[in-house]
């Protein structure tokens, strides 16, 4: 099976997992009184502004009450904030890129929508209210889904002001590999036809590699483009998020086996009953809790050559993903 651009994988993680535990140390070192809950909270604020004006409530109102539905209800904002910590990484001013942040969470709405119909995943909870497909009908929630996409690739570029036209469009153009056939809908299909079935680690690893933790790569990415990054920095900080990406899959799977539905806002055991391949089932719940750390510290390794503040948000936002129980 063909792996993603620049992939690593994990397996070689594995092999590799004490390397950098000094580099780690000093990264850590002078950045321990950084407060994520408050930098965070800051951010999403920002977002959340951003997006609320981004799509405000207009005719034909039953699809913008969809689309905002979604978009406004709430999460953690991850994917925004890792583009905004990315752009700052690399020296931008967080202003340039609220655009593909605002991105990023359009196409994660999008997705959550979409997967969340009967087709797919067939849920009926999401943050704890009645996912988009019950409280507008499937028909309503598909288009609302194609709605934001489009606004996603409309947004960044009629919104980004103060970057270069080609950093621009390099930007849209990670968008858009990011969704397609070989991103989230590869992710998708593959995780759709392995339903049922007995997978190996390559194939699980290929599904959230695509399936989640791409977009968090994008989002990552973008941001350091629209900031002015080198090559060298944009890669660093794609494999950085590609960690921290595979990391949320794999805190996600153990905590559907170990959380109620209460606890997660959604339905939990959903994957165990559908009979998907998990990294708790295919790894044992410690090997998986193991696993999570050992992608932890790659991630970690990645920020290593940054400015130690600047890098701080990035850097404790991996632990913030690791350790979180919702």
């Amino acid at each position: 099976m063909p792996a993603p651009r620049g992939f690593v994988e994990v397996r070689c993680v594995l092999a590799r997992r004490d390397v950098g535990l000094n580099k780690n140390k000093d990264m850590a070192a002078g950045i321990e009184t950084f407060n994520l809950k408050e930098y965070m909270a800051e951010k999403a604020r920002l977002v959340n502004e951003a997006l609320d004006m981004a799509v405000p409530l207009r005719y034909p109102h039953k699809i913008h009450e969809s689309m905002r539905y979604t978009l406004l209800a709430g999460g953690k904002r991850v994917r925004p904030i890792l583009a905004l910590a990315s752009c700052e990484l690399v020296g931008g001013d967080e202003s340039v890129a609220v655009p593909v942040a605002c991105a990023t969470e359009m196409i994660h709405a999008m997705s959550l929508i979409h997967d969340d119909l009967p087709c797919m995943d067939n849920d009926d909870l999401r943050r704890g209210q009645p996912t988009n497909h019950r409280a507008f009908g499937e028909d309503t929630a598909i288009l609302a889904g194609d709605a934001l996409l489009s606004l996603a690739f409309e947004h960044v570029a009629a919104r980004t002001t103060g970057v270069p036209a080609e950093r621009v469009l390099w930007a849209v153009s990670e968008l858009g590999s990011t969704v397609g056939s070989q991103g989230l809908v590869a992710g998708q299909i593959v995780d759709i036809a392995s339903e049922g079935k007995e997978v190996d680690l390559e194939v699980l690893e290929y599904i959230h590699t695509h399936k989640t933790a791409r977009l968090l790569e994008a989002a990552a990415v973008c941001g350091a483009i629209v900031g002015g990054g080198g090559d060298t920095e944009v890669e660093r900080l794609r494999s950085y998020a590609r960690c921290v990406g595979l990391l949320f899959q794999v805190v996600d799977d153990i905590l559907d086996v170990t959380k109620t539905s209460e606890e997660l806002g959604k339905t939990a055991g959903k994957d165990q009953a559908s009979s998907k391949t998990t990294y708790p089932k295919l790894l044992g719940l410690d090997k998986a809790r193991e696993f999570a750390q050992t992608l932890m510290r790659k991630a970690e390794d990645e920020l290593a050559g940054f400015d130690r503040v600047r890098a701080a948000p990035l850097y404790h936002l991996a632990h913030y993903i690791a350790l979180r129980q919702t």
